[in-house]
């Protein structure tokens, strides 16, 4: 036997064939690929990246997909995603418990919340005008949709164009209705348009 030769082949390497997949593994976290394209990746880059565009970290996007992806009727697969954290995510090099899978999930949801609630007082309160909110939601939108073709969606360019003009419909009608809201004359500041509440841009403009 040469040195080079394996000491210990596997039943594989004496046949010719493929060695057998290891049992221990999931079947759907070894087919998992969401993050495919982000082998090589450093946790650093890939947080930094967030951290400039976003208020959400590196991890706690992963654990949000992952949650997404191994929710069953009974609840989230928590154990799973933290036993097989780094075979899931490229950039993950340790494993989680379930109380820090689910701790990141939290962390998740929060922040999308407080994030909401920061966006919608922004166009609701006037501070923006409607040239400025479509500024703000077109950045956001790539944002969005780079990160879900990191992940692996695949954006057809005309489905990105009806859900880009579907956003900005509903954010001038949500323009309109926080005007009725604000001004007890329900006239717009802006225009001089009056419309009743409840009434949409376009019935208003009719």
């Amino acid at each position: 036997m040469t040195d080079d030769a394996p000491q210990n082949p596997d039943s594989g390497d004496e046949t010719g064939e493929d060695p057998a997949p290891d049992t221990t593994v999931p079947e759907d976290v070894r087919t998992y690929d969401r993050f495919s394209k982000m082998d090589g990746a450093r946790y650093e880059r890939a947080n930094e990246f967030l951290r400039d565009r976003t208020y959400i970290t590196a991890r706690e996007w992963a654990i949000a997909r992952l949650c997404a992806d191994f929710r069953t009727e009974t609840g989230v697969e928590m154990t799973k995603i933290g036993d097989h954290l780094p075979e899931l995510v490229p950039f993950m090099t340790d494993t989680y418990t379930p109380q820090a899978v689910n701790q990141a999930r939290s962390a998740f949801e929060g922040k999308v919340r407080k994030a909401g609630a920061t966006f919608l007082y922004g166009a609701m309160c006037d501070f923006f005008t409607a040239e400025d909110l479509d500024d703000v939601m077109y950045e956001a939108t790539e944002v969005a949709k780079f990160l879900l073709e990191v992940e692996g969606v695949d954006l057809a360019f005309d489905d990105e164009l009806a859900a880009e003009e579907r956003i900005s419909s509903t954010m001038r009608e949500v323009r309109t209705q926080s005007a009725a809201l604000r001004h007890d004359d329900l006239t717009c500041p802006h225009c001089g348009e009056r419309f009743e509440p409840g009434e949409t841009t376009d019935e208003a403009s009719d």
